[in-house]
């Protein structure tokens, strides 16, 4: 391309910026999710083992994501409508958050998320708000990274939209490895409060696992693990037996059925059968000899997303930058975002938990009262020859497991 070339197409991009760049016209605050346009992986650093799963609605102007102005996707009212959570309190108990690398703005997008969305401030200053590095104090902190950042984002809303009286602890590990994630782990754990701690990363299950499980060990407190995005096959630490491996569904809103709400399997949510972690003594499916992935659900599908907020990027805050990050040819996000994938169950269970107050032990309580769960009946995640393993239906299965709350008496 010649240079005179170049500087013409820079100022058709300027040009064409300024004009389409407000991304979007004004949305209630209780929107309906966009469900058009494609999604995208948040692009979390992958210099580690494990990677972040989350996604997001894509912008029809090119390969990044759909930023708006104003909130999208369902809030807070449908999470706790569809979940039956509506009046319930935690009395301040603590959700820990564990991710990697570090979200320079996320006590303000959280902030943001929180005054729009009508819920009280959850800050520092009011005690409600924290975040730390792997081993628990507050600098220095891991390098900022975009994608996770928006996956950071994502959980942080995810705890308020299910919970807004939780406290917030985020623990952020130096990298995406399995080391510094599970130093990140045992440092939530022994934080006075905490009682309920969600991880939303994954990897493939090798030789490795086997020893870093007892970083999940700790029983009294409920950890959850998203079960994957990629459709059937099994990630850890959500195959650990340890960890209430967390699925993903479709939501939508129904006037056919008595609860008004209907779910189905959303098709990327992983599970399988592990080849490696034992079974544990209260799972009792006959199709899988190891632990089986997963063990409840709750809403991932990105076109029923969550609306959240963020902020960080690599471009500021322009009507030119917003253009940019909507082309994919810069990171981050500007406004708010509809996203999913398990990503979004595995704190939205979490929470749930954190709204029972009950001690658990790893994934059991569940299995005990399944009355207390909207079973997933339809819907499929791949092929494994139409077994429960990906193929939703009336009980256990692999895609939704048990199921998804109705209210908390199933956790």
């Amino acid at each position: 391309m010649t240079v005179s070339r170049g500087r013409t197409l820079v100022r058709a991009l300027v040009a064409f910026a300024l004009v389409a760049a407000p991304v979007a016209a004004a949305v209630p605050a209780e929107a309906a999710p966009l469900q058009s346009g494609g999604v995208i992986n948040f692009g979390c650093a992958t210099s580690g083992k494990m990677h972040c799963l989350g996604k997001a609605i894509r912008s029809p102007k090119g390969a990044g994501p759909l930023v708006t102005s104003t909130p999208v996707g369902y809030g807070p009212a449908e999470i706790q409508a569809a979940y039956n959570l509506g009046g319930l309190h935690s009395g301040g108990r603590t959700v820990a958050i564990v991710d990697a690398m570090d979200a320079p703005t996320a006590e303000a997008d959280l902030a943001k998320f929180r005054a729009a969305r009508g819920l009280s401030a959850c800050t520092t200053a009011n005690g409600c708000f924290k975040k730390v590095n792997q081993n628990g104090a507050a600098s220095p902190l891991p390098a900022g990274d975009y994608g996770w950042a928006e996956e950071i984002s994502l959980d942080l809303d995810a705890v308020s939209a299910t919970c807004p009286d939780c406290h917030i602890l985020l623990v952020e590990a130096s990298s995406a490895d399995t080391d510094p994630l599970m130093t990140a782990v045992d440092t939530a754990a022994a934080t006075p409060g905490v009682v309920a701690i969600s991880n939303s990363y994954g990897g493939t299950e090798d030789s490795t696992i086997l020893a870093a499980d007892a970083h999940l060990n700790h029983p009294g407190i409920a950890v959850t693990a998203s079960s994957g995005d990629s459709g059937y096959g099994v990630s850890w630490p959500a195959s650990s037996p340890y960890v209430t491996a967390v699925g993903g569904t479709t939501l939508k809103k129904s006037t056919s059925t008595p609860r008004g709400w209907a779910e189905t399997t959303w098709n990327g949510s992983g599970s399988g059968c592990s080849a490696l972690e034992a079974k544990p003594a209260w799972q009792h499916d006959t199709g899988c000899a190891k632990r089986t992935v997963a063990d409840v659900s709750a809403v991932a599908d990105p076109a029923t997303g969550l609306g959240v907020y963020d902020t960080y990027n690599s471009c500021g805050s322009s009507a030119f930058c917003d253009f940019l990050l909507s082309l994919g040819l810069a990171q981050g996000a500007d406004g708010w975002v509809q996203v999913g994938g398990t990503s979004l169950s595995s704190p939205v269970i979490a929470s749930v938990y954190a709204l029972a107050g009950n001690a658990v032990t790893s994934g059991s309580y569940p299995y005990a009262h399944t009355g207390s769960l909207n079973d997933v009946t339809s819907g499929s995640n791949g092929s494994c020859g139409g077994t429960y393993l990906c193929t939703a239906g009336t009980g256990y299965d692999g895609p939704t497991g048990l199921g998804t709350p109705n209210g908390t008496g199933g956790f």
